[in-house]
């Protein structure tokens, strides 16, 4: 089957605009209730409220290239569609998984031969084209040859052309809401011409409802869900909460490793565990657990997490997360889970101390602005006889020999102040330490001054 839909792609003449394709009982449901226009698209409130900017480029039919970045089933596909139909243009639909450049060559050559019929362009996965594929597309989307409409599920700022990025419009899709979802299935359920209202069947609102919550905002899988579990069912007979039994205790969590999902999902884990929230982080957790994460990744986290954020107020984070990450290695899952929560309570309970991050920063902002200094010549090596000569070492104050282990040698020429202890945990008595060391090294430099 070819990747793109191409029957008129070298016809001398071809219709004003697409009429709106033929509802087969055998497309899925999910296909056959698509909205005919921007009116029946659902649950996109930020895009089509009064006064926004994609309704009113649509009806006055003035916009260039549009990307609809949004997860799976949020509508990108359909919305593509019905600005083709309300626009009256020529739709074209390519899948860049299973496209190439000599396809998009010859699409894009019948739409320089046919510039009257207003050419848009819908590539569906934008994402996994590369950057040959996308590059041809900048010449005719430029002249305005061809409309590009691109859906992707992935972060476009990463994974499309920065060039093309900066041609289009881009448009973030949502999740749908429950009760956006729960509405298209009661329509769905009742509609006799493309629906399933010629079988009959009923269903409460609650069911509705919570069937789309196990779909976690993905129409077209709760569309298809519903028909699946109506077709396993006598005609007229009602679905209720035993019908989404099976399909509940089958229900996969929305997590891809290469989707923005995985990154969401793992920023929030992160973020909790900063922010000593253990609820929160034990939920992302067994999200990102339950989805197939590879525990090996969250447990490499963690181990960051122990000096990024816990640091010196927990010294005892750091190995027991390092701990941890060699556990994963050879206990493997399920076991590893228990591992991973205890390390994650762990952090998500310890104090915080982020010092060592901003005494690194510092560090290299002072390298990055300042001269370097040059180690002063009693801290340097005095191995060798050359380096003996040149006086190395010499002056050096063995610090062992001094109450405290405090000499009162300086260790830089021009001092610095680059570590600010904080308050909590053990921490707090670092910096009494330090306190005290600072004022047993001045009393020392004022005596030998």
């Amino acid at each position: 089957m070819p990747a793109a839909d191409q029957s008129d792609l070298f016809a001398e003449e071809v219709p004003p605009y697409p009429a709106p394709p033929a509802k087969s009982a055998h497309q899925p449901l999910a296909a056959r209730m698509r909205p005919r226009s921007l009116k029946e698209v659902v649950g996109q409130d930020q895009l089509f409220q009064p006064g926004s900017l994609l309704p009113r480029l649509v009806a006055q039919n003035r916009f260039g290239s549009l990307i609809f970045y949004g997860p799976p089933g949020s509508g990108k596909t359909s919305i593509a569609e019905a600005i083709a139909h309300e626009t009256k243009s020529r739709f074209v639909r390519v899948n860049a998984v299973m496209s190439n450049v000599a396809e998009l060559r010859e699409i894009l050559a019948a739409a320089r031969r046919l510039p009257a019929a207003g050419t848009i362009l819908f590539i569906d996965e934008l994402h996994r084209f590369n950057k040959s594929q996308q590059d041809l597309l900048l010449p005719d989307v430029e002249e305005g040859t061809v409309r590009l409409i691109g859906a992707t599920t992935h972060n476009p700022g990463f994974y499309v052309n920065p060039p093309l990025l900066s041609r289009s419009h881009l448009f973030r899709l949502e999740p749908l809401k429950a009760e956006a979802v729960a509405g298209v299935l009661r329509r769905a359920l009742t509609d006799t011409e493309r629906g399933l209202g010629a079988r009959g069947h009923t269903a409460a609102d609650k069911v509705l409802n919570d069937l789309a919550v196990l779909c976690d905002g993905d129409l077209r899988r709760a569309l298809n869900a519903l028909e699946v579990i109506a077709l396993s069912l006598p005609e007229k007979s009602a679905i209720g909460e035993k019908e989404l039994e099976i399909f509940a205790r089958e229900r996969r969590i929305r997590y891809d490793a290469d989707e923005d999902e995985h990154y969401d999902t793992i920023s929030a884990f992160i973020k909790s565990c900063r922010g000593s929230d253990p609820d929160a982080a034990m939920y992302w957790l067994a999200k990102m657990l339950a989805g197939g994460e590879d525990p090996r990744f969250i447990a490499r986290r963690l181990v960051i997490l122990a000096s990024e954020d816990v640091g010196l107020a927990d010294p005892q984070a750091l190995p027991l997360t390092v701990a941890a990450h060699h556990a994963c290695d050879f206990i493997g899952l399920p076991e590893a889970e228990l591992t991973l929560a205890h390390a994650t309570l762990y952090i998500a309970t310890a104090p915080k101390s982020n010092s060592a991050t901003l005494a690194l920063g510092e560090a290299h902002r002072v390298l990055k602005e300042a001269p370097v200094q040059p180690v002063p010549p009693p801290l340097r090596d005095k191995s060798g006889a050359a380096s003996k000569q040149a006086g190395h070492g010499k002056g050096y104050l063995y610090s062992h020999d001094f109450p405290e282990n405090i000499s009162g040698q300086a260790y830089l020429e021009k001092p610095l102040a680059l570590y600010t202890p904080k308050t909590a945990g053990w921490e707090a008595k670092i910096a009494e330490r330090l306190a005290r060391w600072h004022e047993l090294r001045a009393k020392i430099r004022e005596s030998r001054a």
